[in-house]
């Protein structure tokens, strides 16, 4: 049985996507080359997004373009040839009844969706993250899948252990081995897992309708892509169904109908064209196939007015939406190390979670309301649950759009996150005379951040006491978090890190 191109293109692709995502982790090394941030480079929507909102170009989204360019020369391949999620589809969609399309989404809606997003990003407010079909798929492995693998493993092989018997070396080897090249090296349960799961969850349940449903009426990078793909230099012959031979919307993953190529769905699997039983369909360069074949070839549609125009409006007043914050949350948001611009940083953010999955001491997080409604999914630093390890500059390496600078080791250890400042209300010396020298000991600066005042008082009993009071340097604080994590106070600390951003 012959195999489509597309279709091994596809295996090979997946097993990238998941090589990669297994490989950006931390495994005993500084440094991380191979990570899944690739895939958001070659991604067309990240790369016209970030080029919309922060109004310039950076050398490592030019794949985004180049595949951009080849879409116009050959059509719509990404879909159809690489992307993971599209994959994922194809493979479940033939496991699910269908039971009818969804009217509502078979108009115009897509245009609007993706016109709404890049004309939010033209006016400083870039969402294409929180719909990128990437994103999604990486942020669901990274909150939820990924975690429940490694406990799910980890909290049985105690079990299991006890009962291979003989066989006890053999199945530590194969541990051994999961631990160190495929478990993650800790598992982090995030607050947005079940809502990255059920965004995951409800494009496996639109298949349920329509195949491919997701990638023919909602992806936002598909919806790009199909409107690049109309100009390509190819098309497919014939332009509509065979009136003696239907075959064709049975084979095509998209549901082949009369307006597939107009519309830009045709994913260029080739799936018609290795089935055919009659060997008509051909892919041909346009002035080739003139006047060749069954039909006449449908054009992409121009768009109309009022789609560029209510994608242009809804952009705008969405950006207005969520570029809205409250001043009084902004005083504990603390980004990754490196980001010194609020603004900036917003911009070029594409929500993948990468830096949250690699970082060693579970310290960033995907936010849900620290910085405000714009900031959804983006990291935030929270040191009560994990701190910024200070021989770590992972986060930087992962990032694919730069929005948490690659610094080298040495310019991270210098880099401001926040300051430390003391509750003396909550503090040991101060609140309860009780010497603790525990935020110091933790503090990893050369010289310490965090320094102690010797003084002679009367404890509560009515008796002498030495009191070692801590106190912090402001000028060396890098804010990393260490010393609010490690306080030993339940609940509230005595010692808490306030952001020194700007923007």
């Amino acid at each position: 049985m012959r195999i489509a191109w597309s279709r091994l293109s596809q295996i090979l692709f997946l097993a990238a996507f998941f090589l990669l995502f297994i490989a950006t982790e931390y495994r005993g090394k500084d440094e991380i080359s191979p990570a899944v941030n690739s895939f958001f480079r070659a991604d067309p929507l990240v790369a016209v997004s970030y080029i919309l909102s922060w109004k310039a170009f950076t050398i490592l989204l030019l794949p985004g373009l180049l595949t951009a360019l080849f879409s116009m020369v050959l059509g719509r391949f990404f879909c159809g040839w690489i992307c993971p999620l599209g994959t994922i589809l194809d493979f479940v969609t033939r496991h699910i009844r269908k039971v009818g399309p969804i009217k509502v989404l078979k108009t115009r809606f897509k245009y609007y969706l993706l016109f709404t997003l890049l004309s939010a990003a033209l006016f400083n407010v870039n969402l294409a993250g929180i719909l990128d079909p990437i994103a999604i798929l990486v942020r669901a492995l990274t909150f939820f899948f990924y975690p429940l693998l490694g406990y799910s493993i980890r909290s049985s092989w105690a079990g299991l252990y006890g009962l291979i018997g003989e066989y006890r070396d053999y199945g530590a080897f194969f541990y051994a081995f999961l631990r160190d090249y495929l478990l993650p090296f800790r598992e982090t349960f995030y607050p947005l897992a079940f809502m990255s799961l059920l965004l995951f969850a409800f494009i496996i349940v639109l298949e349920r309708y329509e195949e491919r449903n997701w990638c023919r009426n909602l992806c936002p990078l598909g919806t790009l892509l199909g409107l690049l793909a109309g100009f390509s230099l190819f098309r497919r012959l014939p332009a509509r169904l065979c009136p003696d031979c239907t075959d064709c919307k049975g084979i095509c993953p998209t549901g082949f109908d009369s307006e597939i190529l107009q519309k830009g769905d045709c994913i260029l699997c080739m799936e018609c064209r290795l089935k055919c039983t009659h060997k008509r369909v051909q892919f041909l360069p346009r002035v080739m196939g003139k006047g060749k074949g069954r039909g006449k070839a449908s054009t992409p549609p121009v768009m109309e007015r009022r789609v560029l125009l209510g994608g242009l409006l809804s952009g705008f007043f969405l950006s207005r939406v969520f570029s809205f914050r409250t001043p009084s949350g902004q005083e504990r948001l603390l980004r990754p190390p490196g980001v010194n611009d609020e603004a900036e940083f917003l911009k070029k953010c594409v929500r993948c979670g990468e830096c949250m999955k690699v970082c060693l001491r579970s310290a960033l997080y995907p936010a849900l309301s620290q910085g405000g409604l714009y900031g959804l999914y983006m990291p935030v630093l929270i040191p009560r649950l994990g701190y910024c390890e200070y021989e770590c500059n992972l986060c930087g390496q992962v990032c694919p759009t730069n929005a948490i600078p690659n610094l080298p080791l040495d310019q991270k250890k210098k880099s401001i996150i926040g300051v430390a400042v003391i509750n003396k209300n909550h503090c040991l010396p101060y609140a309860r005379k009780i010497n603790c020298i525990v935020c110091e000991e933790h503090c990893p600066v050369p010289g310490k951040a965090i320094r102690f005042e010797t003084v002679k008082d009367i404890d509560f009993r009515g008796k002498p006491v030495t009191l070692k009071r801590p106190y912090v340097l402001g000028g060396l604080c890098i804010g990393c978090g260490i010393c609010e994590n490690k306080c030993p106070l339940e609940g509230k600390p005595a010692i808490e890190v306030f952001s020194k951003k700007k923007g």
